[in-house]
């Protein structure tokens, strides 16, 4: 199928957030990521979910926005998080990262009352409306306890301030049926979430991935999403798969507060980041550490050797 080559596409990871031991920003760390990612021409999305971004406090996120735009390369992107319950923070910090750099911002609802259709389509309307760089909505039922339904989106995504949409929700019919409604847009942008199915959207005509295993194996996922935009079924699978197999071991039979721990203790076993989170994440116990670290060990020494 012909693909329309659009501004917000590609592999974009939603990087955790290096942390030191006294909750500032690791700044080395921020550069070492950075550079994994700008090296692989990929781009990044800074106080996400994986990000830890409710976590984070003002002044450590702007720090964080701040390293991440100096150390972009190349045709490199940064998306920067602006989700929060108060709408005029969340303008606020919008105008914020966009004068610093930023390519775009990212917004999901508000996560403490209730949302009708009308009301979620309100939010982002008012929202788009008062910040002065690209917005791209978040959808993430997880963590939000909500799901922007896809008739809502669609009427956002005629809001010529809003340019695409990052979907986490489960489901292959939500996800052919958003393929159906903007793989033909130039103007909008829909972005997968669901990193399982990153290779099966990509082929069927989604725009790009945000997949939190990429913070580990960029090139794996860079090698997956150029397989798949060239047609290259087989290899993306292959790719797949693989991904799949890393992600299981920090996301299996763990929920989310576990896993992006876990994710930190994988990415300190090759010095990228050091294992600390923001509360009310916590450290994995040390015998659970060296227990994941072994496991990569083992997993990336296997994928050597079938090479």
């Amino acid at each position: 199928m012909s693909r329309i080559e659009k501004k917000y596409s590609g592999v974009i990871v939603p990087m955790i957030t290096p942390v030191n031991a006294d909750f500032s920003i690791d700044r080395t760390s921020v550069a070492s990521v950075m550079k994994t990612f700008t090296q692989n021409h990929i781009s990044v999305f800074v106080l996400g979910t994986t990000g830890e971004s409710t976590s984070v406090p003002e002044k450590q996120k702007t720090d964080l926005v701040k390293w991440a735009v100096l150390s972009k390369q190349n045709q490199s992107k940064v998306y920067a998080g602006i989700s929060g319950n108060c709408l005029q923070e969340s303008i606020d910090a919008a105008n914020l990262y966009a004068s610093m750099g930023v390519d775009a911002v990212v917004a999901h609802l508000p996560f403490y009352y209730p949302m009708s259709g009308d009301n979620m389509l309100k939010y982002f309307e008012t929202l788009a409306n008062n910040i002065t760089c690209p917005l791209i909505l978040y959808n993430n039922p997880i963590t939000v306890k909500m799901s922007i339904p896809l008739e809502v989106i669609d009427k956002l995504s005629y809001h010529p301030g809003i340019y695409g949409v990052k979907d986490s929700e489960r489901g292959i019919e939500r996800l052919d049926k958003s393929i159906e409604l903007w793989a033909n847009r130039n103007d909008f942008s829909f972005l997968l979430g669901w990193a399982v199915q990153s290779a099966y959207g990509l082929i069927k005509g989604c725009d790009g991935i945000v997949p939190s295993t990429a913070n580990l194996t960029p090139e794996i996922y860079k090698l997956l999403y150029d397989s798949a935009i060239q047609g290259n079924a087989e290899e993306a699978e292959k790719m797949q798969q693989l991904t799949n197999e890393i992600s299981e071991i920090y996301q299996k039979d763990k929920n989310i507060s576990e896993s992006i721990p876990a994710l930190k203790v994988l990415m300190s076993e090759f010095d990228l980041c050091k294992p600390h989170v923001f509360p009310p994440m916590y450290e994995p116990a040390e015998d659970e550490q060296i227990r994941l670290k072994k496991m990569i060990r083992e997993k990336i020494k296997k994928t050597i050797l079938q090479e």
